[in-house]
């Protein structure tokens, strides 16, 4: 089982976090998303206070995560979350009433068909890297995701802060992740998915870059200033541009930036 915090009513809204943090990430974001959803905050399996009693593969993440929240949800994920939720979707459709992206890929790897993304090696040491220094790479990974972004100082000492408040991702939890962001691939998967999807990126973020937006189906939107997590550096923004989406249902939209 699967820590499982529940904020809020409406129609039910799952948020899933992304590689080595926790469903604290969520926080602030989830209170202010609360006032029209029944929001579902869950740790990633050897997350947060969660146990690591899953297998390795993406689907068995997968299946933790949407064996304990209702059918017929909204899914927000982030980063490896987003992977996940995009997986969940994949592998059981009907659970599933649209996605929200948040500085998701269906590929977070560069190929020579698919550009818009991070070089191999760049993951190769960080899982080289985690092999030595768990903690010393956890953190690094928080300075990538802020890197370039406005505050970005700030930011990571919030990340770290946030990070702190709970236990420690397991080590084989971060290395079975790392492993699930440097092969998993749900392009064509994502292609023959037939329902709404809502993709929101960081104009400045280095992880996922924003010129990925043009290979999506759905709609998208790029929050400028921001980095990997836009919805820590940007909250009024991505607050407004997910609420109106989610509580309009639109299975159309326009790319713009805000």
């Amino acid at each position: 089982m699967l820590p499982h915090e529940i904020r809020g009513s409406g129609p039910d809204l799952v948020m899933v976090h992304g590689w080595g943090m926790n469903a604290g990430i969520w926080s602030d974001w989830a209170d202010s998303l609360a006032a029209d959803f029944r929001v579902h905050l869950l740790d990633l399996p050897g997350h947060g206070g969660s146990d690591y009693r899953v297998g390795p593969q993406l689907d068995d993440w997968s299946a933790a995560v949407a064996g304990q929240v209702p059918g017929e949800a909204w899914w927000l994920g982030w980063s490896l979350g987003a992977l996940v939720a995009l997986n969940v979707a994949r592998l059981r459709p009907r659970q599933v009433r649209g996605l929200v992206l948040v500085a998701g890929t269906p590929r977070f790897v560069a190929a020579p068909d698919w550009p818009c993304a991070v070089d191999a090696a760049v993951f190769d040491q960080f899982a080289t890297q985690l092999r030595q220094a768990v903690e010393r790479t956890l953190l690094r990974f928080l300075s990538v995701q802020v890197r370039g972004a406005e505050g970005g100082g700030e930011l990571l000492r919030r990340l770290r802060t946030l990070l702190s408040q709970r236990p420690y991702p397991q080590d084989r939890a971060l290395r079975d992740g790392l492993h699930l962001l440097q092969h998993s691939d749900l392009r064509q998967a994502l292609l023959s998915m037939d329902l709404p999807l809502y993709w929101l990126f960081g104009e400045r973020d280095t992880l996922v870059p924003a010129g990925v937006s043009g290979s999506l189906p759905g709609s998208r939107e790029i929050v400028e200033g921001a980095g990997h997590a836009p919805f820590l550096s940007h909250p009024q923004a991505c607050t407004r541009l997910v609420r109106g989406w989610l509580l309009s249902g639109s299975r159309c939209g326009q790319h713009a930036a805000v």
